[in-house]
């Protein structure tokens, strides 16, 4: 059955935040209480609206802890209208982090990208040093903890993407301190037995941000595409945060790697002549595609989650429809076309 187009961001929310019965049984199966790290995020909201009703569907009450700054996407007061306990801390200051609720259950979702090319010490204390008190603080606790694709090398489109058991080999200070976040799991499963679930993400699509909004709103405005990073991997966030959930099930003592995107690589330049079309207009190209980029192979994670719901054509009919409506953008480009790894 094809889903219908959001037509407002509550409608987007609810769409996206919508549990197959999958995700409802993984949740069922995951007892006592839950803490989503870096609630306040991109993915965050999302993650715990999913949460939250996956556990109303099965009939459980435990409790959904949304704990972050909140300095950036979402205000604290929508995880409350949800049902959330919220609590507001800097999960990079111990004495904050010691003070949280002991859960078995720990999605951690934070981290910081953008506007870090020109500050390494932020990227140290936010991606590698903050996640090795969370790893201490947690140690007992069952962790999925997400992580990027960019913490592979890049490889040729004729790969078909970079497989969990490929060695890492990071570009740039951002990747680097991705595999830094990593190793902090790593560890803990080495010292404490801590079981985890490492999430290596290639590109999450919402209406208000992502690759697909990115290229679609060049196009609309007659900005160059670059194509230098020419072939990516998109999954909707919908479908990405149900495996995320799921992968609680999945944790393990070294870490389960797991690489969560779309079944397919796309051709940037293909992407932005579809939204041409779309619009009627023409696609401005800059660039040549080089001939390798950052893609993963999700065959594991598909096999134990199946494959995701929403096409790319569905995707880009979405985003075409609500860029030609005026819907609401966060204002966050991905700056997917970087290659050198300074965000």
């Amino acid at each position: 059955m094809e889903q219908e187009a959001p037509t407002n961001s509550t409608e987007l929310d609810q769409q996206i935040a919508t549990p197959d019965k999958a995700t409802q049984d993984a949740i069922r199966e995951q007892g006592g209480d839950f803490a989503v790290l870096g609630a306040g995020g991109k993915m965050g909201f999302h993650h715990c609206l999913m949460l939250k009703r996956a556990l109303e569907a099965v009939g459980r009450k435990d409790i959904v802890y949304a704990i972050s700054r909140f300095s950036s996407v979402r205000d604290r007061s929508e995880f409350e209208k949800i049902g959330c306990e919220v609590i507001a801390a800097d999960l990079s200051a111990p004495e904050q982090l010691s003070k949280l609720p002991d859960v078995p259950n720990v999605f951690f979702l934070a981290g910081v990208k953008f506007g870090t090319a020109h500050d390494p010490e932020l990227l140290k204390k936010m991606n590698v040093q903050m996640p090795r008190l969370v790893a201490e603080r947690f140690q007992r606790s069952r962790i999925v903890a997400l992580s990027t694709g960019c913490v592979y090398s890049f490889v040729s489109p004729e790969s078909g993407g970079s497989v969990e058991e490929d060695p890492t080999d990071p570009p740039g200070d951002y990747a680097i301190s991705c595999k830094g976040r990593e190793d902090a799991f790593v560890e803990a499963g080495e010292k404490y037995g801590t079981q985890s679930a490492l999430i290596r993400l290639n590109y999450s699509i919402d209406l208000r941000y992502g690759v697909l909004v990115d290229i679609a709103q060049k196009v609309l405005s007659g900005t160059p595409v670059d194509v230098s990073m020419g072939y990516v991997n998109l999954i909707w966030q919908g479908d990405a945060i149900q495996h995320i959930l799921q992968s609680l099930a999945h944790v393990s003592n070294p870490p389960n790697i797991l690489n969560i995107t779309g079944p397919n690589v796309y051709l940037v330049r293909d992407l932005a002549e579809g939204f041409a079309e779309r619009f009627g207009c023409k696609a401005e190209i800059t660039g040549t595609e080089a001939p390798t980029a950052w893609l993963n192979n999700p065959a594991k994670s598909h096999k134990m989650f199946g494959k995701p719901k929403v096409g790319i054509e569905t995707m880009m009919d979405w985003v075409t429809n609500w860029l030609k409506s005026g819907g609401e953008l966060l204002g966050k480009p991905t700056h997917f076309e970087t290659r050198d790894g300074k965000y």
